[in-house]
């Protein structure tokens, strides 16, 4: 398929008072955010669907995008959540025999401003040097530079952003879909017959993390992120899942006295990914910090503390907890090779865990996607450790 959008100018303003221009590939229109990059080869389409990425302009540092097209049963969430996209070259040719459309298509029917024609590696560096910024895309062609900047700096950023209530679910569902497309890995993680009930509190929930804990062998029941701790006990379930999100995770301390009143008053066993650790890690007593560029790619090693072990993980994340914050009852299981940054806890007297990185990946290596049959083994009694 050809593209036929032709774009038009577009500029870039960030805080600092850089101004770039490109082509626009995407929606017409203005959109504010705080930019990352994001280092994937590939999986544009599963970054583009991934609610973690609400308030962000993700810049995808691979040099082309959109030449495999858009694929439905890739999508991570039934709409958009990001600002905005910023990418070196969107492709005019789409070829794939899975793709259904065009992704400046797709972009422009989900309102989402993108450009291309930009130098994504200076943007990159810029970004590593000076840290996640607030920026403005826009294809309008009034205002000056200047007054661009002035709208950026006017702008919110990350920050103490509660974006949870942005992407949260709004009804409870039994989610019961596991690996459907010949593509899943399902030698790494073979279908489970067993049906361990679980409750998974959505922040922005991945859809291949729900394929993943059904097929490890849990019936999730997905409920909204203020769903209180007395409604989530009374679906009487075995565990409790931490979902990934976006935001600032200081700024929902609702959700973690919600969590505290599950995981320390009922000592209810509860496994967080992402967003979910941050929160745990509050659980814990400790915080958490805004990094500078976060780690938003496909390609981060971790390692696990006790064996040594070495896993490629995929990663989105902008925020990190504090590790002179947390008490002895915690220990750190797992930290990133890359920053030394905490990659996992582990409470020493609750049953209750949680990892930084992505196992589900969509995209990314499958190295880490053993951590969903490892917590199924750890309420089933089939191990006495999570590591």
């Amino acid at each position: 398929m050809m593209n036929r959008n032709t774009g038009k100018n577009a500029r870039i303003a960030l805080e600092d008072g850089t101004v770039v221009r490109g082509r626009s590939f995407g929606a017409e229109g203005s959109a504010f955010g705080e930019i990352v990059f994001n280092t994937s080869l590939t999986g544009y389409q599963e970054i583009l669907t991934d609610p973690s990425y609400a308030g962000q302009v993700v810049v995808l540092t691979a040099s082309q995008i959109g030449n495999y097209g858009i694929c439905p049963e890739d999508d991570e969430a039934d709409r958009t959540a990001l600002q905005g996209l910023v990418v070196r070259e969107h492709s005019r040719v789409t070829s794939n025999f899975r793709s259904v459309q065009d992704l400046s298509d797709w972009l422009v029917e989900r309102g989402i401003v993108a450009i291309d024609e930009v130098d994504t590696r200076a943007l990159t560096r810029r970004i590593r040097e000076h840290g996640e910024m607030r920026v403005l895309v826009t294809t309008e062609e009034n205002g000056s530079d200047a007054e661009l900047v002035e709208r950026v700096v006017a702008s919110p950023g990350l920050r103490g952003r509660d974006l949870i209530r942005e992407v949260t679910r709004s009804d409870t569902v039994v989610w019961t879909a596991g690996y459907e497309s010949e593509f899943a890995p399902v030698d790494l993680l073979p279908p489970h017959p067993t049906t361990l009930r679980i409750v998974a509190i959505d922040c922005g929930i991945k859809r291949n993390i729900l394929r993943s804990l059904v097929q490890a062998g849990f019936e999730v029941h997905v409920v909204p992120a203020r769903t209180s701790a007395a409604e989530i006990l009374a679906l009487e379930p075995r565990g409790l899942f931490l979902s990934n999100g976006p935001g600032d995770p200081a700024a929902a301390p609702w959700l973690v006295d919600t969590v505290r009143n599950l995981v320390i008053d009922r000592e209810m066993p509860t496994f967080g990914i992402c967003l979910g650790h941050q929160v745990l890690a509050q659980v814990f007593g400790g915080t958490t910090y805004k990094m500078q560029f976060g780690h938003h790619g496909g390609n981060h090693p971790v390692r696990d503390v006790a064996t040594g072990k070495i896993a490629i993980t995929s990663q989105n994340h902008s925020f990190a907890v504090d590790a002179a914050s947390l008490p002895d009852s915690v220990e750190i299981s797992h930290v990133n090779l890359n920053d030394g940054t905490i990659e996992g806890l582990r409470h020493r007297h609750l049953p209750a865990w949680s990892i930084q990185h992505h196992p589900e990946a969509a995209p990314g290596p499958h190295d880490a996607l053993d951590r969903f049959s490892v917590w199924r083994d750890f309420l089933l009694g089939e191990s006495c450790s999570t590591r």
